[in-house]
């Protein structure tokens, strides 16, 4: 491992151990794996793994801390949500080539977000971190703006001629191009209330000669699933981690890795994080590649 990744692996490992939100597998919520996903092109494909929803239970009231939704949570969804991560998860226009109009209070929503995570340990440890090799300015409102403009600031994605897209869009909520093909969404939380929904369609989860088997009891999954009319033939997330590490971590990322792939190793986990960017100014997408178990005595 290079020294870089060395680095940034203790950087990662201090943001686990601080993730103070981390739901527990088997406790706070369990997942059922059932089959291997096979090579899937239709949304009603009869190649399908999986019968069964992917999550089957979730402690809800996990999702009242203040990064997750706020102090007014709700479970309907169809009702107002009050702020951080869940209430900007509606904000968007899922297919690439549909431009993007944020209302003003769908930016302060954005703010509201921004604000609720600069004030937890994560993001207050990665700041700190990126002061100190000058990739971040050390003013907190000029932090912020940074990370507006890598999150939230709109671009128009590949074939559009019009801002259509954000990072945040693409990581967190999902896409869909030509509305066949899911793009983006790594957000477990996401995928938790879209199947929720009746939106999402598990088909199983996805293993190659060179990768781990999955386990139900960790916390990264690369999986297949149809969401409205689209399909994700390979996506990968973790699961059960908080919004404020999977923020720090891929901001992180971005700001330290010009390369756009970086190997890390914390806990249980070997990992490349996949950071491709935009003009060198937004996240393009972002996501987690599971390399390996480690064996952790």
């Amino acid at each position: 491992m290079i020294e870089s990744d060395r680095e940034l692996s203790a950087m990662v490992q201090e943001l686990w151990d601080n993730d103070v939100n981390r739901l527990k597998p088997g406790t706070d919520y369990r997942i059922s794996l059932q089959g291997k996903a096979g090579n899937l092109s239709l949304v009603h494909d009869d190649n399908d793994a999986a019968g069964l929803p992917l999550f089957t239970y979730v402690d809800e009231s996990i999702f009242k801390k203040e990064t997750f939704l706020g102090k007014q949570w709700v479970c309907n969804a169809t009702e107002k949500k009050d702020k951080a991560f869940i209430s900007l998860l509606d904000n968007y226009e899922s297919d690439t080539g549909e431009p993007e109009v944020v209302t003003p209070e769908e930016e302060a929503e954005n703010h509201k977000f921004l604000d609720s995570m600069v004030k937890t340990s994560a993001m207050k440890i990665v700041h700190k971190y990126l002061v100190t090799k000058n990739l971040s300015p050390e003013d907190m409102t000029a932090f912020k703006k940074q990370l507006y403009r890598i999150w939230f600031e709109l671009y128009a994605r590949r074939g559009s001629s019009k801002p259509d897209s954000s990072g945040f869009e693409h990581v967190f909520v999902g896409e869909t191009r030509g509305g066949r093909t899911v793009i983006g969404f790594h957000n477990w939380i996401q995928l938790y209330l879209q199947e929720k929904l009746g939106h999402i369609d598990y088909k199983g989860y996805s293993v190659d000669a060179k990768s781990p088997q999955p386990d139900e009891n960790k916390h990264i999954l690369a999986l297949q699933f149809s969401w409205k009319n689209g399909i994700k033939p390979k996506g990968s997330i973790f699961i059960g981690v908080s919004p404020e590490f999977e923020f720090a971590l891929y901001t992180l990322c971005f700001l330290t890795s010009p390369n756009e792939r970086v190997r890390v190793s914390f806990s249980l986990y070997d990992v490349e994080i996949v950071c491709h960017h935009y003009n060198q100014k937004h996240i393009g997408t972002t996501y987690p590649v599971l390399v390996k178990y480690q064996n952790v005595q």
